[in-house]
Parts: structure tokens; sequence; C-alpha cells
């Protein structure tokens, strides 16, 4: 039986049954419509309809991949609203007199073609991306309009598919699925991103004919050498089982010490490891892995899938249970962060030129400060009840965006005015409470200084600070590709941050993707950051990697990373390394 060699995805290794998938076809026959307006008009509503399926999946993605991969179905979206595109629809259908399956099939395909000539490897990938929406569009445009389901399976199986679509892949059981393995695509396809998010093995560019493969075939996945081994002998199957019970025992080992703290190997500096969540799910899961409190709590799950803002009464209790579950262990929540990717039209979010750039997260304070100040007083409330069941709670709150001091004074004089009312309710406020900011902005970064005087802590959040250091829309596949934490620009952004708040007594943590990444552990630990914040799973691994490493030896990592001129460079030099 054939050992087929592709690319490494997704690392780990995967031993079981292959289910060979191919996604529904929906065939596009053109002709001239006889009634070009009910035509537009049937394609608009296929469009919002595929609109409303992407905000489930990138809900989905949320939840069981983490934000950044949310964010693939963000890009998603926008493909829907692009002016060009949309130009470009209504000109074939309504000028030329087109069938609205042929012109979607024929717009986001020469989109998608130019994607593939180019010579960037990343770009090529994105093209996937395009062909995705116009499925979902064209699938809307027929009669039932149902969503594809991907993920009907009743065993574990290993996935094999001429390529995955990020739809797809986002839509299988992740407990039915051992691995993914895909003809096309490349390591940085947007279903290799969402497969490592999910722990799942991936062999990407396999020199293989689907015909070729049969279902129920037992097959051998080694997503760290990018070996593909369909029917193997005995003896294969043997040293495979014995590579993957090394690798599940040593994360088992690892995920056995979750609960100690992450001390570096001198004993000279500890760092607290924390959550990202956005439920109390994922505070639940936050304390299965080991987590010391939250890092980020997303309160926009609150807020989504509805068309009034939600009642006192609904934030307190949401509140109160992640605080019950979370115990005194410190909780960080980020007050509502609306604009940008984050639609809220009842709250008054509009269609805007760079939305990124505008209203959005703190901003929204000068139009609604009554939604900052129903969020804090439902804190208080929330955090002063669970303190009344027995359970000491400590609130931390944080604004997301800031960029001007005038915000953040405006911001506490909202919350003193909370503070009073919840008092003259009868209830006592908690013991421990602190009051900080996001550094997203660059602003706040370079100004960390000043910001210090008026808060308790910082939190950076290296997703949205790379994007607008580097001038990245990390939302435009064109250009997204750019956006790395490792750039010099924004790792002399976090050392400035960090030096800043330590030289005012104030302690800093990291929410971004890169507090999870095991790369960028020795660097930050140089930088001496307090806390590192991430996807519950994630934690055990980077504790263990904290242990594993000297203060003075992360010093001089950290040191030589501020010195390169190219993300390339630091992140071949961190590639190299070796925990002392």
């Amino acid at each position: 039986m054939p050992r087929y060699q592709g690319q490494s995805g997704s690392p780990g290794i995967a031993i079981g049954p292959v289910f060979v998938y191919r996604s529904q076809q929906v065939t596009v026959s053109e002709h001239s419509a006889d009634d070009s307006i009910s035509e537009w008009r049937h394609l608009q509503h296929a469009l919002q309809q595929a609109h409303t399926q992407l905000i489930a999946l990138e809900e989905r993605a949320r939840e069981i991949a983490g934000e950044e991969e949310a964010v693939i179905f963000t890009a998603h979206r926008l493909f829907l609203s692009d002016e060009e595109l949309l130009a470009t629809l209504q000109t074939m259908v309504l000028r030329e007199h087109r069938n609205a399956k042929a012109a979607v099939y024929k717009a986001f395909e020469q989109f998608a073609e130019a994607l593939s000539s180019l010579e960037d490897e990343y770009f090529r990938s994105r093209a996937q991306d395009v062909r995705d929406v116009a499925h979902r569009v064209l699938r809307c445009l027929q009669e039932s309009g149902k969503e594809e389901k991907a993920g009907e399976v009743v065993e574990p199986i290993i996935v094999v598919a001429e390529d995955l679509t990020p739809s797809d892949t986002i839509q299988f059981d992740r407990d039915k699925i051992l691995a993914i393995v895909t003809s096309r695509g490349g390591p940085t396809s947007h279903t290799v991103i969402l497969a490592r998010a999910m722990e799942i093995p991936a062999v990407v560019s396999v020199p293989l004919e689907l015909h070729d493969i049969r279902n129920g075939t037992l097959a051998i996945v080694n997503g760290d050498s990018g070996l593909f081994n369909v029917g193997p002998t005995l003896h294969e199957l043997e040293i495979a089982r014995k590579e993957k019970e090394l690798i599940n025992s040593r994360y088992h080992f690892v995920l056995s010490q979750s609960t100690l703290p992450a001390v570096t190997k001198d004993g000279s500096f500890q760092s607290k490891v924390v959550a990202n969540i956005g439920s109390t799910e994922d505070a639940k899961s936050a304390i299965d892995f080991g987590a010391e409190g939250v890092g980020l709590f997303r309160t926009e799950f609150l807020y989504l899938q509805r068309n009034n803002i939600p009642t006192l009464a609904e934030q307190v209790r949401a509140y109160q249970n992640v605080f019950k579950v979370m115990g005194n262990r410190p909780v960080v929540v980020r007050t509502l962060d609306i604009g940008g990717d984050k639609e809220f039209p009842y709250l008054g979010t509009q269609k805007e030129p760079n939305p990124f750039l505008g209203w959005r997260g703190i901003r929204t304070i000068r139009e609604r400060p009554d939604i900052l100040e129903q969020q804090f007083i439902a804190l208080l409330t929330a955090a002063a009840q669970t303190r009344a069941s027995g359970t000491t709670c400590d609130l931390r709150i944080m604004l997301p965006m800031v960029s001007s001091l005038a915000e953040v004074t405006r911001a506490r004089e909202i919350f003193e005015e909370a503070q009073t009312y919840v008092r003259t309710q009868g209830f006592p406020l908690p013991d421990k409470i602190q009051f900080g900011i996001m550094v997203e902005v660059p602003a706040a970064a370079l100004l960390a200084d000043r910001f210090a005087l008026l808060v308790d802590f910082f939190s950076i959040g290296t997703n949205d600070l790379t994007q607008y250091a580097l001038a990245v829309d990390r939302t435009n596949e064109r250009v997204s590709g750019l956006a790395s934490p490792y750039h010099p620009a924004v790792l002399h952004l976090i050392d400035t941050t960090i030096r800043s708040a330590h030289s005012a007594g104030k302690w800093v943590g990291l929410c971004g993707e890169l507090a999870g990444d095991p790369l960028a552990v020795p660097l930050l630990l140089g930088l001496h950051l307090d806390e590192f914040s991430m996807a519950p799973s994630f934690i055990p691994v980077i504790k263990d990697i904290i242990r594993q490493w000297s203060l003075p030896a992360a010093e001089a990592v950290a040191q030589q990373c501020l010195r390169f001129s190219l993300a390339a460079d630091v992140i071949e030099y961190l590639k190299q390394l070796r925990p002392h």
C-alpha cells in the first residue's frame, strides 16, 4: 500500500480509518435572466443568507478554536460587502442580464484565479477562501439554501479530501476527526490554521488521487513529518503507536503538572498563566487546564444574536456564573468591544470605510456612555452578589481600544458613578477591584508611562497592536500575511509597555495569540511579562516551557530578539533555541 509524502500542516500522530470527503457540488449553467430585477433581489437575499450563516460559523470558530481563527470567517463576511464585487455582480445581473448563479461563479472565480496566479504561497492559499464564499452563496441561491453539513460522521476518522474549505473544517465534530489529509492546499491555508487550533494533526499537498483511497482503510498520519501511510504494515503501526504514546505521555505529564505555578528554573521569577474566555463553559475548561485566573473575559457574547441591549439582570447573571466558577482567582473583564469586525446595529454601529479605524471599543463612550455605565453596574453587582454567597471575587475591569488619556479619565468618572449607584442599592463593593486598559493602539504603548498613572494594570492585545503598528488589516486576505507579532516594531512596543508599567509599580498581562505560542515564551519571559493569557488548552504547555527556562537565559533571548530588524530573523532564531 502507498506511503505519501506531503507537507506538515498541524503536528501530532493519528491512526485510524480513512474517510474520503467530497464537498457537495453546485451546478452552474449560464443563461439570460427573463426578469433581471427579480434575479438581483434573489441574489441579494442569498448574499444576506450567506452573511447570516457566516456569523454563526464565526461564533462556532471562536468557541472551539479561538478569536484569531474566528477572524477567518469575519474576512469571509467582508467579501460579501465588498463594494467592487457587489458592483460587478450588479452589472452582470442588471445590465448583462446574466442569471445570478453564473454571475456569482464568474465574479468570484476571477478574483480566485488572480490570487492563484501569484507567486506567494500565502496568497495562493487565499483563493480557496474566495471559492468557499462563492460556494456558500451558490448554495443559498438554490431553493433549499440549507447550510452544508460536512461533519456528520459516526466514528472517529481520518478525513481525506482534495481540499477542505474553512467552512468544511469548522463544521466537523472535533471528537470524530482524528486527522486531516488534503492533496491540495499549503501549510498557511486557513484549514491548517483551524486544524492547529483544534489540535488535529494535518498533512497537506499530498500527491494522491482520491479514487485511489478506499473508505475504511487503516492509515497513519504524521503531522510532524508530513507522512500519510495508507494500509501500513504491522511493524509501521507498532512504530507509529509508540511515537504516539510518547507524545501523549509527555502531554499527560505536562497536564498533570498544570496546577503548579509557572516559576522559572532558577526560581527567580514567576509569571501568572491565565485564560481567555467568552462563556461559563470556557471558565470551567480554564480550571480543568490549570488556569490561575482569567486574563480576558470577552463580554460580547451577551450582545450577539439579539436586537436589543441585554438587561441588567441578564448581565449580572452571566457575570456571576463566571465569577462563581473562578472562585477567588482574578478575573479580568474586557468591557464591550463593539465595532471593527463586531457588528451590533442596535447599538449604533454603521457601515464604515475603515471599521478598524472607526467607531469601536472605548470610542463609543461619547455617544453611548449608558452602555458602559450599565456594564460597570452589572459587573459590580455580580461581584457583590458573588461575595454575598461566600466567594471572594477578584474583579479587574479593563477598557479596549484606548488611545487617549481623556478616554480613561472619562471612563473612570463613569465607573465612580456606577460604584455610587451600586452602594445606594445596598450592595457592598468588592474587596478586590482593579481598573486597567488594553494596549492595542501604538499610542497607548508609547504613552504607557503616563497611562500607568491612571490605571492599575495593562493588558497587551497583540492581535490589534500588530495590525495597528504595521498598518495591516488582519482580515484583508491580500496583506494579512504581513501581520506578524514577531515584527521588531511590535516587540519594541511590548518592551516599552512593560518597562513603563514596572517603573510605576503596575503589572502587565498579554492576551493576544502570542501569549499561547510556545515559540514566544522565552522572549516574553525575558521581557518580564507578568501574565500570559491564552486559550485554556494551551495553558499546561506554556507553564511547562516557562519552568524549563532560567530568567537570565530568557533575558538574553529577549535582548537578542530586540536587536533583529526582521520578523523572519526573530522567528528563525527562536526556533533554534533550547531551554536552559
